[in-house]
């Protein structure tokens, strides 16, 4: 007869009402793919500056007063003076077009070619290409701006080349909408065919890409709920999510096959292996949960958002995981028993002999690198703004880019926003900019004034341009990047220079003055990241372990191998996105740190249950743990490379390309070491910590009771 369990037993609730329950996830679905195409996806990283950067406050005035122009550049090639002046004359009747600015402005071009001098406007032509700068009247990601684009396009032609934030705004929407259905697809692929040769039933893979599917939409549609997410967000969540929970679906089916062969029947075998889960996922999860959690401290709430959605995609994998999958398990159980199949893996027994034979030698070289490593991983150039997180190679906005940098270098937009208060003071700092050496042009409206003629006879569509009641605008153009050191170094000088003129109410705005506050904010951000991450990680572990000593040799392989993957960049003279840096740090600690914990786990039961001797503990520990790793760790290196690969936008790409990396280094220094050095504080694990400390204290209370007690006597013997 079977016992009775006292109060709620959750793991029978859930098989009795797996039904109900299936038909709960499946509305829940149809709801999440209703919401789906409503959550809003944000390309510009500006808008997640905190309020008390500069740039910032200046942004919000400038929106405020002026509305935020989008920006573009267009090379036109194979043309001379007067059909670029026609083409110039289109685009800025174009509706969304504020703005072009060309030599024209200052060199009469219909004069004859003997009287242009042009070294003078080399700038703008040069070798029969017209280059034109462009600005919009709404912002980079308007309705309105997207399709002026695309009338420019037609206009100009193949002729033509176009470059700008607007311009790679929308080129980032068309790529991510095309890209993440593929990588999607091959990521699916790529697991199911991981799944199979290392899962004993055809049918396996199947059940944990219904349940993973179930998560990812629940969590894609809930997104909504943010308001707003970043492109970075929409785009590596659902892969990720995908990649790091799948552990938890095996585990489930794993367990509960155990409790079958020991002859249990399905429902109570389920019931055993969701009792059993329950401890044991949450616990697992927990870590990669608090390397997700941390990401939402950053001051720069791009960690806010994913972080977010992180956590919120492991907490729905958790859920589809303990919830629906028994009920699938139910469903599918004849097929999961007809479709089984002998593990296609080895026993690992060699390898595991070679890795345990070769420990000291692994260890030696891993304490002469670690120093080098930590060191090289902070040398690493780093980008920041919104210019690195655009369209990489193999995209038309990437070609365009060196065709008109090749031909004209850089024109880099940015803009001061001042107090209206003196004509004569605004055009004195228009010409103290003008002067300025890495200056292209200088455009306020005191320079445009006709002499003599007030700014009253001007009709407010031009001058609402550029002046308001309260602030005028200055347009400026230099011969720089957006981002480098020498755009910060000009972006600083000409902020110098304003402030000179407005000591107060005065701003720079534009992508420099933006990349520069988010250099500020973000390098913060990563120490309190950081530190919070291994603070974290290693109270989770502290508490599962009931040691001290346990969370920091846990620690040590994936911290190892987290330098190892950031030292790469480095040391291959590659640039990094720093977000990329900071996200990778924590979600290479929160998802891989299981590998760590499981190993260890393995090596105490070995140890504790099984009395093994710790050589053979270790070779046992890896053979078991190889094939868990194994496949999360593909799965995890599989995804990272798929969006590296796949993914076009560099952001996006070079974030794969992290996490990939990352997953097999970890993979490899946590089966290389871990063993090594759990064998080296064995006496550690052979008793619980926390019980030796209990029996300490016992021991030294007992102890002083004694004394008093003797004390106590001798003291009565005397005074008798």
């Amino acid at each position: 007869m079977e016992k009775k369990r006292k109060g709620f037993d959750l793991p029978d609730f859930i098989i009795r009402n797996a039904k109900k329950i299936e038909k709960l996830f499946f509305a829940l679905c149809i709801i999440s793919f209703i919401m789906m195409p409503m959550v809003k996806v944000n390309y510009d990283l500006t808008k997640y500056l905190p309020e008390s950067a500069p740039s910032k406050a200046g942004l919000d005035l400038m929106e405020e007063e002026f509305g935020y122009p989008g920006t573009a550049r267009v090379m036109v090639d194979d043309v001379d003076l007067y059909e670029a002046k026609r083409i110039k004359n289109a685009i800025e009747d174009i509706d969304g077009v504020d703005m072009v600015l060309w030599c024209d402005t200052t060199t009469d071009i219909f004069q004859s070619s003997d009287f242009i001098d042009y070294d003078e406007i080399k700038d703008y032509y040069r070798d029969g290409a017209a280059v034109m700068d462009i600005t919009f009247t709404e912002g980079d990601t308007d309705k309105k701006t997207k399709e002026a684009i695309e009338e420019i396009s037609d206009l100009i032609g193949d002729k033509g080349y176009m470059v700008g934030m607007a311009v790679q705004n929308k080129s980032l929407e068309e790529n991510v909408a095309k890209e993440l259905n593929m990588i999607m697809l091959i990521a699916v692929i790529m697991i199911y065919i991981i799944l199979t040769l290392t899962t004993t039933a055809w049918a396996e893979p199947v059940l944990f890409l219904i349940v993973m599917g179930v998560a990812i939409v629940l969590n894609k549609g809930t997104n909504l709920f943010l308001g707003e997410i970043s492109f970075l967000t929409d785009n590596v969540v659902a892969v990720l999510q995908l990649a790091v929970s799948m552990d938890y679906s095996i585990f489930l089916l794993h367990s509960y096959t155990r409790y079958k062969q020991k002859g249990m029947e399905m429902k109570e075998a389920l019931k055993s292996a969701v009792d059993e889960a329950f401890k044991s996922i949450i616990a697992s999860s927990m870590t990669t949960i608090v390397g997700f959690v941390v990401l939402t401290f950053m001051r720069f709430s791009i960690g806010f958002d994913l972080g977010l959605s992180l956590t919120k995609g492991i907490v729905f994998s958790l859920a589809t995981v303990l919830f629906l999958m028994p009920a699938l398990i139910i469903r599918m159980a004849p097929r999961l028993e007809k479709s089984e199949h002998k593990s296609f893996l080895p026993s690992f027994f060699r390898t595991s002999g070679f890795i345990y034979k070769i420990r000291m030698p692994v260890l030696i070289v891993a304490a002469v690198l670690a120093v080098p490593l930590y060191v090289a991983q902070g040398m690493n150039s780093f980008l920041f703004g919104n210019a690195s997180v655009g369209a990489g190679e193999g995209t038309q906005v990437y070609a365009d880019d060196l065709k008109i940098s090749s031909k004209f270098g850089r024109s880099n937009m940015m803009l001061a926003i001042v107090p209206n208060t003196s004509n004569v003071t605004e055009k004195e700092l228009s010409k103290a900019l003008s002067d300025l050496p890495y200056m292209k042009s200088v455009t306020s409206l005191t320079d445009e004034l006709p002499e003599g003629i007030p700014e009253e006879f001007l009709p407010e569509s031009i001058t609402g341009l550029m002046h308001t009641e309260d602030y005028s605008r200055i347009l400026m153009y230099t011969r720089t990047k957006e981002e480098s050191p020498t755009a910060f170094e000009a972006a600083e000088e000409i902020e110098g220079i304003i402030r000179s003129y407005y000591p107060h109410d005065s701003y720079l705005v534009g992508g420099t003055p933006s990349t520069i506050d988010i250099k500020k904010t973000i390098v913060e951000d990563y120490n309190l990241v950081n530190i919070l991450s291994l603070l974290g990680v290693f109270v989770v572990v502290m508490l599962s372990f009931k040691s001290l000593a346990i969370p920091i040799v846990v620690m040590i392989p994936i911290e190892l191998a987290i330098w190892l993957n950031m030292a790469v960049p480095y040391l291959m003279g590659e640039e990094v996105n720093y977000i990329g840096y900071i996200i990778v740090s924590c979600i290479q600690l929160g998802a891989t740190v299981d590998y760590s914990i499981l190993t260890t786990s393995n090596y105490i039961d070995a140890r504790n249950k099984y009395n093994m001797e710790k050589s053979d503990a270790a070779i046992w520990t890896l053979m078991r743990s190889i094939p868990s790793i194994l496949t999360s760790g593909s799965i995890l290196t599989i995804c990272g490379y798929i969006l590296y690969f796949v993914s076009t936008i560099s952001a996006i790409g070079g974030l794969g390309h992290l996490i990939g990396r990352g997953a097999w280094m970890s993979m490899l220094l946590v089966l290389g070491m871990l063993p090594a050095l759990l064998v080296m504080i064995d006496p550690l694990l052979q008793r619980n910590e926390t019980e030796r400390l209990r029996e300490f204290i016992k021991n030294r209370r007992s102890g002083i009771l004694r004394r008093k007690k003797q004390n106590v006597k001798q003291g009565s013997e005397k005074n008798s």
